[in-house]
């Protein structure tokens, strides 16, 4: 006697067109999940370029501000000024410490 399923193959057949369309919807659900993550990300990251592209600014602008002080400090200084300046930025020799000169009346420590 050959084998008889108790059940009808016609039956999973419905399933599995079921389960088809469902895995289809399961799909497309998840697509646009993730293109909302993506466009999500994509604003967050254009916003976080923005903020940055005004810092990079703003640092560019204060650099220049303090290369012109620089550059007027160097020219108002007196050369023995600049040299111990530069004797304390050598790196060969460590500068000793001293304590700063007071202050002459009417005049500053430059």
């Amino acid at each position: 006697m050959a084998f008889q399923p108790p059940y009808s193959p016609s039956l999973f057949r419905k399933r599995d067109n079921a389960s088809g369309a469902s895995v289809v919807a399961l799909d497309n659900k998840i697509e646009q999940a993730m293109d909302l993550v993506k466009n999500h990300l994509m604003y967050a990251v254009r916003e976080e370029v923005e903020i940055l592209k005004e810092q990079i600014r703003e640092l560019v602008e204060k650099n220049s501000q303090l290369e012109r002080e620089n550059t007027l400090l160097k020219t108002l200084a007196s050369p023995e000024q600049l040299e111990k300046f530069q004797s304390r930025l050598s790196p060969e020799e460590p500068a000793p410490k001293t304590p700063e000169a007071p202050e002459a009346p009417g005049g500053s420590a430059v």
